[in-house]
């Protein structure tokens, strides 16, 4: 492939979430890791792309995802805690069976993540989260050790966000990830807003194992900023009111299905 060629596609790339990772870039422009940093140089010369830690933004979608109000795109965290509470709950509870005692995760910000953490209790976990109402719920938990990244906070959703090296991510060893999104499709997992989509790709590059905990409600026709492809996550945690088309999708994509409801799980 010509470069040319590698630019074009690296461009059309970004232009379906305005954020692509390295690895993706890696994974899918089938060239050389050395050759592909020098089609982002080149790029980035162009003033076509802004290069930062782990990827790549098309120019003009991190200037906009700086906003001056803090904001991001889609529902606040408060009208979004509400919804579909008592699925969110059982999901929340399910999930946090899967961690291991002692063991170091990731609890992406979101409604249906926070509800793990009242039964973290007592399991010694370290847990790195970007999201303020998680750290909040888990101070009270002595044996629960607590990191953040650093970045800029998302007052409506109460995260912390930080793309690129102005916003590193602690240097601890966190291989489970449990995250949230906004919908779940054929296209994938995705977030409303592109920072946060990216933010999530990080979380995910740096995972051995990815667990997406959503309610059923999710699971519907997607617009916006693709997160990961199915077949990336490990586990789905959802709820009783998932379709048999829509889990048969989960399943097709050898992704491990797990059903939540008040009494337990299946």
């Amino acid at each position: 492939m010509h470069a040319q060629e590698r630019e074009r596609l690296i461009i059309d790339l970004l232009g379906k979430t305005g954020f692509v990772s390295f690895r993706q870039l890696d994974a899918l422009v089938g060239t050389s890791p050395a050759t592909l940093r020098r089609d982002l140089d080149r790029l980035e010369k162009m003033e076509t792309i802004v290069r930062v830690r782990g990827g790549a933004y098309l120019v003009g979608t991190q200037r906009a995802a700086e906003r001056e109000n803090d904001s991001l795109a889609g529902v606040p965290f408060h009208e979004n805690i509400s919804l579909n509470h008592r699925q969110k709950e059982a999901i929340g509870r399910r999930a946090a069976a899967l961690c291991q005692p002692g063991e170091s995760v990731v609890i992406d910000g979101g409604s249906t993540t926070l509800q793990m953490c009242p039964h973290l209790v007592g399991m010694n976990l370290h847990v790195l989260t970007n999201s303020l109402h998680v750290v909040s719920a888990l101070l009270p938990q002595m044996g629960t050790r607590i990191s953040v990244p650093g970045g800029s906070v998302f007052r409506e959703q109460n995260i912390i966000l930080g793309i690129g090296s102005d916003g590193p991510l602690p240097n601890i060893h966190a291989p489970r990830v449990f995250l949230g999104a906004a919908f779940v499709g054929l296209r994938g997992v995705m977030q409303a807003d592109v920072v946060l989509a990216a933010a999530e790709r990080q979380l995910i590059d740096r995972a051995e194992w990815v667990a997406l905990l959503v309610d059923s409600s999710k699971f519907t026709a997607p617009s916006g900023s693709v997160v990961c492809g199915l077949g990336e996550l490990d586990v789905v945690v959802t709820d009783e009111g998932i379709s048999d088309s829509d889990a048969a999708m989960i399943e097709r994509a050898g992704v491990e299905l797990i059903i939540a409801n008040d009494t337990g799980s299946r």
